[in-house]
């Protein structure tokens, strides 16, 4: 059972996270040059799979727990900065797009929101590839 929940909680990471860190690292760029149909496309693509990225802590929650590894320390911090990333998506990186939709303009402030979401992302990932303090030897 573990293999199979650890298996879809990395299959939900690179199918909800990769599309959401790449579009979202477009849009500034796109932004830039007006191109509306576009910043549409991608602002649809951040939306939608925020959504399914939902799939990727409630199967990290199913593995954690039947690993028992809920206590650890890399996994706390791991679900804090989830958290915050989500917190950033949500709050900062949608509502900014939603605003240059809007009125088409360039928005510095995006960008850094948007490599905050793409920073935490990847520490996130480091720590579950690296879990500090485990006994795998990895």
């Amino acid at each position: 059972m573990t293999k199979f929940l650890l298996s879809v909680h990395v299959i939900a990471a690179i199918i909800a996270v990769g599309p959401v860190a790449v579009a979202a690292s477009m849009f500034p760029a796109v932004a830039r040059k007006g191109d509306v149909v576009v910043l549409t496309t991608l602002h649809r693509i951040c939306r939608v799979y925020a959504v399914v990225g939902i799939a990727v802590p409630v199967f990290g929650f199913a593995t954690a727990g039947v690993m028992g590894v809920m206590g650890d320390a890399w996994l706390i911090v791991s679900i804090v900065l989830t958290a915050i990333a989500a917190g950033v998506l949500a709050l900062l990186v949608l509502p900014v797009q939603a605003e240059v939709l809007a009125a088409p303009a360039r928005n510095a402030r995006l960008a850094m929101y948007t490599g905050i979401f793409n920073l935490l992302w990847a520490t996130v990932t480091v720590l579950m590839i690296v879990r500090p303090g485990s006994t795998t030897g990895a």
